[in-house]
């Protein structure tokens, strides 16, 4: 064997430890997640006779979580992460937009016309939406805030309600998750008892806070 052969094996060695060691760095797989509830509820109410539709129209969200990476703040407050490998599975103002529609349209018993067309006799609520904020903690709490407008597609009149509210969201992201579904529950169930007053004529009485 020539003295260079030692170093070639010594080389290729090195190059192959080289590779396993870059593997075991790589990056893990992107994860996804919903805001949709894990199962919809009964309806609050019987529907109408003629029925029920609602329309949910497209969000206003914060600039900073107009985007599919999931957004946390750090321990102090003041640094906002944004995780690449933690996405929603749509963008965060559509995933919540389908979260909320399907939600209401549940507790309701009503057509969703929000991805298509409703019933042509029925005119939709429509429901337009402002996220005022959704500040995740991992580990810690998910606060939000959502202002909202209902009026039926054939009247001027319109009715407004605030929530306010947080859910721990204990064991990382994960937990971030199950707290966004645990307060789409409760704003769709507010969403959905405001709808249901006007519907039968009453006064639209709004959540008081963290309601």
């Amino acid at each position: 064997m020539s003295r260079t052969a030692p170093r070639r094996i010594a080389g290729a060695l090195g190059a192959a430890l080289l590779a396993l060691g870059l593997a075991g760095c790589a990056s893990e797989p992107d994860r996804y997640f919903t805001l949709a509830e894990p199962a919809l509820p009964q309806p609050l109410v019987a529907p109408p006779p003629g029925g029920i539709a609602i329309e949910m129209a497209p969000l206003a969200v914060p600039e900073r979580l107009a985007r599919p990476q999931m957004v946390v703040r750090g321990p102090a407050g003041g640094e906002v992460q944004v995780l690449e490998q933690h996405r929603w599975a749509a963008s965060f103002e559509q995933e919540l937009r389908d979260a909320l529609a399907t939600g209401v349209a549940a507790r309701l018993g009503a057509t969703d016309a929000t991805r298509g067309p409703g019933m042509a006799s029925v005119p939709p609520w429509r429901i337009t939406t402002q996220v005022e904020r959704f500040d995740a903690t991992a580990g810690g709490q998910v606060q939000a805030g959502f202002n909202w407008t209902v009026r039926q597609s054939d009247s001027t009149q319109r009715s407004t309600c605030r929530w306010s509210g947080s859910e721990p969201a204990p064991g990382g992201i994960e937990g971030v998750a199950l707290a966004g579904q645990r307060i789409v529950a409760r704003v769709s169930d507010a969403m959905a008892r405001h709808v249901a007053a006007l519907q039968a004529g009453r006064p639209a009485a709004c959540p008081g806070p963290n309601g």
